[in-house]
């Protein structure tokens, strides 16, 4: 049984607050409260490295992040000094600063698939960004996005395919059309369904499988064929996948991509890059039609584009990719050896490539288990592991790892017991946590 030892009052109390002046007591869905074991859900006072203290005083080995934004560890040293240089220079003027430039030579020098850049604040922006220069650029009025996929935008081009589509009129939603991933036919059959319709092709590259053999190669070859544009989402993949994502690793040239999350290492800042001449038709220098591409008063902040130079020769620097996938594979190895010598191997499942690990919880049926995850948090949190997913960043030790396996040996034995009775009810503490896409509270 859980004996409910472990308690956070303060970060109890702070979500009380949090909940009475902010929707949904967070500024992002994924870090809501409802995603953790009831009441043992951390606020966090600081980081630092691998490592998060919260109000309560507890420490924690920390995975995904900054919802995997915070690649490089937190209060990097070469990220903050370079933001720092620029915090008393100032931060915003009336006209570029020359940072914009060295950051944009910096990005197009690392992702050399690509031939310009435009920054904006978050993933979203630059997405949707993508989304209406496809559309401008064809004259077509469809957006085809992988279903396999979990975010794209919180736009409504997007959310109306959700459970959360409340407030998004139907006709907006017609326009957005799915294709699976990994089948080549059924995108075919999809195209030609609606022949000359399709603006483009959107997915992420990859994801917790790598893509089937030709299938990127196929998805280029459809798009030229059925004259849409195909973009790449690498805002999970890049820098992760290589430090020119995952068109980089896999020699696949999407015609625009969108990059964020570890780019900034926290900072905001986000990326749409692509080939110049759909670009180009965002700027000043063609005799088309004008496209809005991306107008952002905070997105070219001097502190976010020093941050996100520094992060990129950080990763060319010292190799960081490699060291993402070095310690993700004895992550991995740790976890699986732990479960499987609990007996739960079976139900214990880590997925995905080595920088970018997630864990499946699966019942005594062998199905998704939003119970049994409950449970398996709360035995990580008990042992001081903050960890909605394994993705790891560089700061991670070989001592933090250990740790990490041993907690997670220790709930995969808890994990065991529930399997036994059938009934993990005893040790959740409360209610289960919740998929954050659904329909009703």
């Amino acid at each position: 049984m859980d004996t409910g030892e472990f308690h956070l009052p303060r970060s109890r109390a702070a979500n009380e607050r949090l909940h009475s002046l902010i929707p949904g007591g967070a500024h992002t869905y994924a870090k809501g409260d409802d995603q953790y074991p009831e009441n043992l859900a951390p606020v966090i006072s600081h980081g630092h490295g691998a490592h998060v203290w919260d109000l309560d005083g507890n420490r924690y080995v920390e995975y995904g992040s900054g919802l995997r934004s915070v690649s490089l560890g937190h209060a990097h040293p070469r990220v903050t000094e370079a933001v720092r240089r620029e915090l008393d220079r100032g931060s915003n003027f009336v006209r570029p600063s020359v940072v914009e430039l060295q950051a944009a030579e910096r990005f197009l020098a690392t992702v050399p698939t690509a031939e310009m850049v435009k920054f904006a604040k978050n993933g979203s922006d630059a997405t949707t960004a993508a989304v209406r220069l496809a559309r401008a650029a064809t004259g077509r009025p469809r957006v085809a996005l992988c279903a396999d996929h979990p975010f794209f935008s919180v736009d409504d081009w997007f959310i109306g395919t959700t459970p959360m589509s409340a407030g998004i009129p139907e006709p907006v939603n017609e326009l957005t059309v799915t294709f699976p991933y990994g089948d080549l036919a059924a995108t075919e059959e999809l195209l030609t369904r609606y022949r000359d319709e399709v603006a483009c092709l959107l997915l992420e590259p990859a994801t917790h499988t790598e893509p089937p053999p030709g299938y990127l190669e196929g998805l280029r070859a459809l798009a030229d064929r059925h004259g849409c544009v195909l973009v790449f989402d690498e805002m999970i993949t890049g820098l992760r996948w290589s430090e020119a994502g995952a068109q980089g690793l896999y020699g696949v040239v999407p015609d625009l991509s969108t990059f964020g999350k570890a780019l900034g290492n926290g900072f905001a800042v986000s990326a749409l890059a692509g080939r110049r001449e759909l670009m180009e038709l965002g700027g000043l220098r063609h005799s088309g039609e004008r496209v809005f591409l991306l107008s952002t008063t905070h997105g070219a902040e001097t502190h976010s584009l020093a941050a996100a130079t520094a992060v990129l020769d950080t990763y060319v620097e010292e190799g960081v990719t490699a060291r993402l996938h070095a310690l993700g594979e004895r992550l991995a190895a740790g976890i699986r050896e732990a479960a499987a010598a609990a007996g739960v191997g079976d139900h214990v499942v880590v997925r995905g490539r080595a920088s970018n690990l997630v864990f499946a919880t699966l019942d005594e049926n062998g199905q998704p288990s939003q119970r049994y995850r409950t449970l398996f948090l709360r035995r990580l949190l008990a042992g001081g592991v903050l960890a909605p997913s394994f993705v790891v960043s560089s700061a991670l030790g070989d001592a933090d790892i250990d740790h990490t396996v041993e907690v997670v040996a220790q709930a995969c034995a808890v994990y065991r017991k529930a399997l036994d009775a059938a009934d993990p009810t005893p040790w959740l503490g409360g209610r289960p946590v919740k998929p954050v896409f659904r329909r009703l509270v």
